[in-house]
């Protein structure tokens, strides 16, 4: 079985020098295979005007090639070639492949290429042809995953009306590998799609790799999210139909994670090597993802750590495994309060978009919650900061700490607003007043916490990043000093004018809609908050993607809840929560305030919770739409 790793440099460029560091060592671990994801990372000599700004030059990513061979390590260039096309279609000569078109019928700005536009074949022909020569394992891997938008243009629908979508599908895997083949070349591909249209394996080419993933521990077979996380087995399929089978775990983070959630990281690597070894599998493949808000130091300690399962082969255990990986990647004298310490953060991980959503906004605060919770988390990170050995974890849990003090701030003064305005409706005034200075107080004081968090991003970015900060981090900070500006300045304005209290500010509408969502059947769907205008039209206010990347989110049933707030603008206008994307959430606990008035939902006000959506499909094709919505519950105050 070959043991592969994986970088997403499509996500987020890395120094070339740091890089190139890695290889020797991923060598000494065990790693055979590097699977590099592109897109539009990379200068193509025959795609001029697709490679982003700092994407790197042709003869860096050769050198990159040359240095991996140089280390005993093969190489498996990632060029997507279905979904996750965007890096094609941003650019003008590539627009006209999307399958998605507006209204006048012209291309879409985004969305993926259609398999049936006349040139999809020319820029594939391209790609095979750039990277041909850097294929050093023998292999092109062209993505195919999450290519939900498939059926859209009007000459894809047309032959998949006529021909059914398996069928469709398996015949542009049969013409990608006419062509890779032709390259001398074996091709590869992620095995998703074929959960989905399983009919497809049929009649697959047989001379291909499917690469399974899923990123959560499971116990025998892994799951599928949009059949909510149902068991899926394409093993036994892919054996009987002759294809290559390979298990596909992945290393952390998620979107938005600054740190990896270290334990279930390792939960997943251990299920899919025991799987592995069940089904003989041909591969195995530690996959990397989005890992630009959080330095690749920490997800090479997880690699290390998941080459124990070969290198040492006598334990599963998490705290192990993980200990030896701080022992292999790194020179720190302690690995096993190393460990324990990376272990004790996941329990206050930052993960999901419920806690995301405050690097956009401030005025999402639960007011359901308390800052108590936050404030515990910033002692942890306190002492945690200290204690860390290994520096790139130091500096983490540094901009983790900042995280976690945003959210104090934020939390307390969503709380302090409401307590103010309660204050001067009872004739309170000057305990008001007294309020809105403390919270002025602690606004002034965020500054020096802003400053620490720019030390950390900055030190973050530098580790394995040109020096020039630039990264996501960067931005969020940028973000959270124009809020704080803003914060600060109605705060003045309050303190002038106490009328001012029930104005909007960045913190807090004039009116707060508050709602707990219960992701009780988890999968890909969005709840939206909409609100009817005066010409009676439904208007977005705010959205949030209720999926998480957690284990205890990845449940048939999931004991997960979201407390959420939004600002309102005219309580007296109509109000509704819709659903869109697939599946089902439950919604309770929904009020209107404004601090010293609260008013409660009467539209079903004596059921506890209240279902939205339908029910996930557990077989066939999803049909996963972002802008349907797809259930609505009509609120009243």
């Amino acid at each position: 079985m070959i043991r592969a790793f994986q970088w997403d440099l499509a996500r987020q460029v890395e120094r070339l020098d740091w890089l190139i560091a890695q290889l020797p060592r991923y060598a000494e671990w065990g790693y055979q295979e590097l699977h590099l994801h592109l897109e539009d990372a990379v200068d193509y000599p025959s795609l001029p005007g697709v490679a982003r700004s700092d994407a790197y030059s042709w003869s860096q990513f050769e050198r990159l090639v040359t240095a991996a061979d140089e280390a005993g390590i093969t190489v498996v260039p990632i060029a997507n070639l279905l979904g996750h096309t965007q890096y094609l279609i941003k650019t003008p000569e590539w627009r006209e492949l999307n399958e998605l078109q507006n209204a006048d019928g012209s291309p879409a700005e985004i969305g993926q290429i259609c398999p049936d536009h006349p040139r999809t074949l020319e820029v594939a022909q391209k790609l095979i042809n750039d990277l041909r020569p850097l294929c050093t394992a023998g292999k092109l891997h062209v993505g195919l995953d999450e290519s939900f938008h498939l059926g859209k243009h009007p000459s894809s629908r047309a032959q998949i009306e006529q021909q059914g979508l398996p069928p469709y599908f398996s015949a542009y895997v049969t013409r990608l590998n006419e062509q890779v083949n032709s390259a001398g070349l074996k091709m590869a591909i992620w095995a998703d799609m074929l959960i989905m249209l399983p009919e497809a394996i049929e009649s697959l080419p047989t001379d291909i790799a499917a690469y399974d993933w899923y990123y959560h521990g499971f116990a025998r077979h892994p799951r599928f999210a949009h059949f909510n996380f149902q068991d899926s087995d394409l093993a036994e399929p892919l054996r009987q139909r002759g294809i290559d089978y390979w298990a596909c775990p992945m290393n952390g983070a998620f979107r938005h994670e600054p740190l990896p959630v270290f334990g279930e990281r390792l939960a997943n690597a251990v299920s899919w090597w025991k799987r592995a070894a069940e089904t003989k599998a041909a591969g195995f493949l530690v996959s990397s993802w989005e890992p630009s808000h959080l330095t690749p130091e920490l997800t090479t300690v997880i690699d290390a750590a998941i080459a124990g399962l070969w290198l040492d082969g006598d334990t599963h255990d998490h705290a192990t495994l993980l200990r030896r990986g701080f022992r292999r990647a790194t020179s720190i004298a302690q690995p096993a309060k190393e460990s324990r310490l990376a272990l004790a953060c996941d329990e206050r991980a930052f993960a999901g978009y419920a806690q995301a959503e405050r690097h956009t906004h401030w005025d999402t605060s639960p007011l359901h919650e308390g800052s108590a919770r936050e404030s515990a988390k910033v002692r942890f990170f306190d002492r945690a900061t200290k204690r860390a050995q290994f520096e790139p974890l130091r500096i983490s849990l540094q901009w983790r700490r900042y995280l976690a003090r945003r959210e104090c701030l934020v939390r307390s003064a969503a709380a302090g607003v409401l307590r103010a305005r309660r204050q001067h409706a009872r004739g309170h005034a000057e305990e008001g007043t007294k309020l809105l200075h403390q919270l002025h107080d602690d606004a002034v004081g965020f500054v020096t916490e802003l400053r620490e968090g720019q030390a950390a991003a900055d030190a973050l970015w530098q580790l394995t990043r040109r020096q020039k900060p630039a990264g996501p981090n960067h931005k969020i900070l940028q973000q959270d000093r124009q809020k704080l500006t803003a914060w600060q300045r109605w705060l003045e304005r309050a303190l002038r004018s106490p009328a001012r209290l029930h104005t909007p500010s960045p913190i807090l509408g004039g009116w707060q809609l508050s709602l707990t969502v219960h992701a009780t059947r988890p999968n890909a769907n969005i709840v939206v908050v909409q609100q009817q205008n005066a010409d009676g039209n439904w208007v977005d206010l705010r959205q949030r993607h209720t999926i998480e990347f957690r284990s205890n989110a990845a449940r048939r049933c999931s004991p997960l809840k979201r407390d959420w707030s939004l600002p309102i603008e005219d309580p007296k206008l109509p109000l509704r929560i819709t659903l869109r994307g697939l599946g089902e959430v439950a919604i309770s606990e929904v009020s209107l305030t404004n601090g010293p008035d609260t008013k409660w939902n009467k539209a079903w006000a004596k059921v506890i919770r209240k279902r939205l959506g339908h029910p996930a499909p557990e077989s066939g094709w999803p049909g996963l739409d972002w802008t349907t919505d797809q259930d609505v519950l009509e609120l009243i105050f």
